[in-house]
């Protein structure tokens, strides 16, 4: 990891156990032997947002951005000379549809020269944490293991918003100024007129969240708490946790609240991954059976 600040998250968490480091600085041979890569390559040069924003800068994007794109052959470099039983990648769900499919037809033929059988579902987090936020999960096992996988069946928890709200009144430093409040329903109201659908997301609280995304320490805007009698708030960092279903023991604030949002922002649904992940492990356990 080349964040200073997630490696500080990350440090504390796992009990003083500090990343390696850049891994595209990392040779493959250095790293420990294992029998599942886990890991989910930059989504930004691959979501919607992503294309728009780089190609207003004149970047490519994709596999054509000049860095974060090509994190992918990392995860390739890796997986070649390692060979492990299986990987679990997880990106935004752009991922398919990127440059008319041609990413995904890269990605797919480059991961079956490896020896993979590739599998990959679309998982919307609301099954399981009051937020929609769809993402591609992609799990692929070494065909020599003559594994069939299956995701799961996930059956719906319908958590709303209010049940990852804090119980007590939270700090005033979260409720929106007047300013920004006044001129984030002035953009709205702006954009409406010219028949676009930006602007700011007003929480229904027996509902579910847009999704949240690492920019959402800038002002909120995606996803505001309403309050009686003053402007909206922001969620706090504590409420992103839950928001992307951490465990309510895990959230330590050893960052800025600044920094916790873009990490929170940049983290996957933490049940979806143990959801699949178990699957995944469960499938590994029966090596002379079928998974299916």
């Amino acid at each position: 990891e080349i964040d200073k600040y997630a490696v500080k998250t990350y440090t504390h968490v796992f009990g003083g156990h500090e990343p390696a480091g850049d891994i595209t600085k990392i040779d493959a041979k250095s790293l420990p032997r294992h029998d599942v890569l886990c890991a989910g390559f930059p989504c930004q040069p691959f979501s919607i947002a992503g294309v728009s924003k780089y190609g207003s800068l004149g970047w490519g994007h994709g596999f054509q951005h000049p860095t974060k794109g090509t994190l992918f052959f990392d995860v390739v470099r890796i997986l070649k000379h390692h060979e492990p039983k299986a990987f679990f990648l997880e990106n935004v769900k752009n991922l398919k549809s990127h440059d008319k499919g041609n990413t995904w037809k890269i990605i797919g033929k480059t991961l079956d020269e490896l020896g993979y059988q590739v599998y990959s579902k679309i998982y919307d987090a609301q099954l399981l944490v009051p937020q929609h936020r769809e993402r591609i999960f992609i799990v692929g096992i070494r065909k020599d293991l003559q594994l069939d996988f299956n995701f799961p069946d996930i059956l719906p928890t319908k958590m709303r918003v209010r049940d990852i709200l804090e119980k007590d009144p939270v700090d005033q430093k979260y409720t929106l100024t007047e300013h920004l409040w006044n001129y984030l329903k002035a953009y709205a109201d702006r954009h409406r007129l010219k028949g676009n659908g930006f602007g700011y997301g007003l929480v229904d609280l027996d509902g579910v969240t847009r999704t949240l995304s690492a920019r959402y320490y800038k002002d909120g805007s995606e996803i505001l708490i309403p309050q009686d009698g003053k402007p909206p708030r922001r969620l706090t960092p504590a409420e992103c946790a839950r928001l992307q279903g951490f465990p309510e023991s895990w959230w330590y604030p050893v960052v800025s609240d600044t920094q916790a949002y873009k990490q929170f922002g940049n983290s996957v649904a933490v049940p979806l991954i143990t959801n699949v992940a178990s699957e995944l492990a469960q499938c590994l356990a029966n090596i002379n059976k079928n998974c299916s």
